[in-house]
C-alpha cells in the first residue's frame, strides 16, 4: 500500500489529520511543553501512592511546570485544578478522558476544583448557534461533570455569562495586556473576526488566577487538557507574572479518535464517528460495528494466521485510553489481537460491553444530577 502523506494541522479550533507518536513528540518540540518522564511520574507517585493509567499509558503525555507545582505543594501551598467545556453540544465519551482525570486528582491530593463554561466564547464562534441554544448545552454538560462523582463542596462551576460580575474586572486586566497582533498571531485571527472573539482569551485566562483573588493570597492552579487547547494558555502564562499571579503549570493530553479515523479528534460534527454519554445501547453496538476503524485482516482466515494491528485499532484504542484500565487484561487483549486469536468482531463486542456497561451508571447517575446542579455552581 502506497504510504499517504499526511497533514496535520493543531489549533484550539480545528485538529486536522491523524496524530502518531512521532507527531505528538514533534508537537512537544513545536509547543516548547516537556515530556513527562518516569522521575515526575515517580514524584506524583510519592504523594498519590498509584498512578492512574492515563499516566502509566502516556495518554497524559506532557506537561508545563509540573515539577514547580509539586516544589508548591510540598511546601504547603496546595493547588487547584481548572479545566473546562465550551458548550456548544451534547457530551460524547472524548470530552470525558480529562475529566476523569481531574475527578482522580481531586481525590488523590484533596484539591479544590474549578470548571469553566465558556458559552460567551460558543456563542460568538459558533454562528449558528444562538445564546439560549448554548445554554441548554451549558445545562446538559454540567449534569455529566457531576455525573462523574466530584466533590460538590470543593467543586466550582463558573458559567462566563452568569459569573461576568467577577470575573468580568479581572478579564479586564489581561486584556490590557495583550494586543490584537498576539491573538493574530496565535490563533489566526484576522479583521473579519468579531471582537467578542479576540477578547475571549481574557475570559478564559481568569479562572487561573480567580481564586487567588478570592483568598488574597498566590495559588497554584494546574490545568488538564488536550494539548490543542495549549496555546490558549501560553498567553497567559506570558500575562499573569504581570499582573503579579503565578503562571499555570499545564499537563496536556493526547486525543480519543473518533471511531472512524485512527489518531485524530472525535469530533460533535459526525455522530456516527461518535459516542454520545446519552447513546442507547443499540446505538453504540449499531456505531461501533459499523463505523470503528479496524486493523483486522481482510478475512478470517488471513486475520487468524497474520493476526491484526492493535496499535491502528480504534475499538483497541479506546479500550487503552478508557475502558480497560487494568493493565493485564489490556496486555492480554492486544497480545490476542496481534497474534489472530481475537477476531476484530470479538474486540468490537468486548469494546461494546465496556461502553454500555459504563453508560449505564453514567445516565444513571446523570439523571441524579439534575436535583445537585446548584450546589456545583459557584455562589458570587
Amino acid at each position: 500500500m502506497k504510504k499517504e502523506e499526511k497533514n496535520v494541522k493543531i489549533t484550539p479550533y480545528e485538529v486536522e489529520g491523524s496524530l502518531s507518536e512521532k507527531d505528538y513528540n514533534n508537537l512537544i518540540k513545536q509547543f516548547g511543553i516537556q515530556p513527562l518522564n518516569p522521575e515526575l511520574l515517580n514524584r506524583i507517585k510519592k504523594h498519590t501512592k498509584d498512578l492512574h493509567f492515563m499516566l502509566t499509558r502516556g495518554i497524559f503525555f506532557a506537561h508545563r511546570d509540573l515539577n514547580w507545582l509539586l516544589d508548591e505543594y510540598e511546601k504547603g501551598n496546595k493547588f487547584f485544578i481548572y479545566t473546562g467545556r465550551g458548550p456548544s453540544g451534547n457530551t460524547h465519551i472524548g470530552h470525558l478522558v480529562p475529566w476523569l482525570f481531574c475527578k482522580w486528582l481531586q481525590d488523590k491530593f484533596g484539591v479544590e476544583f474549578w470548571f469553566q463554561f465558556t458559552d460567551d466564547e460558543k456563542f460568538m464562534f459558533k454562528h449558528d448557534l444562538s445564546l439560549e441554544e448554548v445554554q441548554k448545552y451549558t445545562y446538559e454538560n454540567m449534569l455529566d461533570v457531576i455525573a462523574l462523582g466530584f466533590d460538590p463542596k470543593k467543586t466550582h462551576f463558573l458559567i462566563d455569562t452568569k459569573h461576568a460580575g467577577i470575573m468580568y474586572p479581572e478579564a479586564i486586566k489581561v486584556a490590557k495586556k495583550i494586543t490584537f497582533s498576539t491573538t493574530k498571531a496565535v490563533f489566526g485571527f484576522t479583521n473579519e473576526t468579531n471582537i467578542g472573539s479576540i477578547f475571549y482569551t481574557s475570559m478564559q485566562t481568569v479562572p487561573c488566577f480567580l481564586p487567588s483573588v478570592l483568598k488574597k493570597k498566590n495559588i497554584p492552579c494546574l490545568i488538564p487538557l488536550g494539548v490543542d487547547q495549549d496555546p490558549h494558555f501560553r498567553i497567559t502564562r506570558d500575562i499573569l507574572p504581570k499582573l503579579g499571579y503565578y503562571k499555570p503549570a499545564i499537563i496536556h493530553a493526547k486525543f480519543l479518535s473518533g471511531l472512524k479515523t485512527f489518531g485524530g479528534k472525535m469530533s460533535t460534527s459526525d455522530s456516527d464517528s461518535t459516542i454520545w454519554v446519552t447513546d442507547s445501547p443499540e446505538e453504540v453496538k449499531k456505531k461501533i460495528m459499523k463505523h470503528a476503524f479496524s486493523g483486522g485482516r481482510i478475512s478470517i482466515e488471513e486475520h487468524r494466521k497474520l493476526g491484526g494491528n492493535p496499535d491502528v485499532d480504534v475499538s483497541f484504542q479506546w479500550l487503552y485510553y478508557f475502558f480497560e484500565p487494568d493493565d493485564k487484561k489490556i496486555k492480554q487483549i492486544h497480545d490476542d489481537y496481534k497474534s489472530g486469536k481475537m477476531l476484530t468482531g470479538e474486540l468490537k463486542q468486548y469494546l461494546i460491553d465496556k461502553i454500555n456497561i459504563f453508560l449505564k451508571e453514567h445516565q444513571k447517575k446523570r439523571e441524579l444530577a439534575k436535583k445537585q446542579v446548584d450546589k456545583f455552581i459557584f455562589k458570587i
